[in-house]
């Protein structure tokens, strides 16, 4: 339970990151009612202390922050908010209010192919090349694996490393196609190799 009393003016920082990205985005300061109003409505609303009334983030540039998930520290005095932004959030035009870009660093684009793969799996377009590995079954994405496996090898073994770089991008894409067929993710594989480290 939030303990808005600890503070003489009976706000809560909240500290606002992409769920993505793990990027810290923003600071703002929460009552009660911000807090509920968040809660209930799932877009991150702030208690601003200059105007002192309500605001919900994107109510005017359409920037909106949209609430996955909430936690109270150990104090029970901050918040940290884990969110979907729209759009840049600083009011200066930059998506954090650091300056910094939000944007998925290296090995981290993983896990963002794995979610659109599962949403592919999940919604099964037509006219997509992932749906129709999903469609003909284990037999045909594994041999497909296997194939990409096969060329990655071939270009290391010719010293073509662009055709060695794109053919290991394949083998990844179609790893994480048969993982997702099996009921796995790209984190499952992580966690092997962390317990083997």
């Amino acid at each position: 339970m939030l303990d808005y009393k600890k503070n003489s003016d009976g706000l809560v920082p909240a500290i606002i990151q992409d769920a993505k990205t793990g990027k810290v985005l923003m600071l703002g300061y929460m009552n009660e009612e911000a807090y509920n109003k968040t809660v209930s409505e799932k877009k991150v609303t702030f208690w601003s202390r200059t105007r002192k009334t309500l605001w919900t983030k994107g109510e005017t540039s359409g920037n909106f922050l949209n609430v996955v998930s909430i936690a109270e520290d150990c104090d029970n005095d901050t918040l940290l908010i884990k969110v979907n932004p729209e759009g840049p959030v600083c009011h200066t035009g930059t998506d954090t209010c650091w300056g910094e870009d939000n944007k998925l660093e290296g090995v981290m684009f993983l896990k963002e192919l794995q979610d659109f793969i599962d949403k592919r799996h999940e919604e099964m377009p037509e006219g997509s090349y992932t749906t129709s590995l999903f469609q003909k079954g284990t037999n045909k994405i594994a041999k497909k694996l296997g194939e990409e496996a096969v060329e990655a090898v071939i270009g290391a073994m010719a010293n073509d490393d662009e055709n060695f770089l794109y053919e290991c991008a394949d083998v990844l894409y179609h790893m994480i196609v048969l993982l997702t067929h099996k009921g796995y993710r790209i984190e499952d594989v992580v966690a092997e190799l962390k317990s083997r480290h």
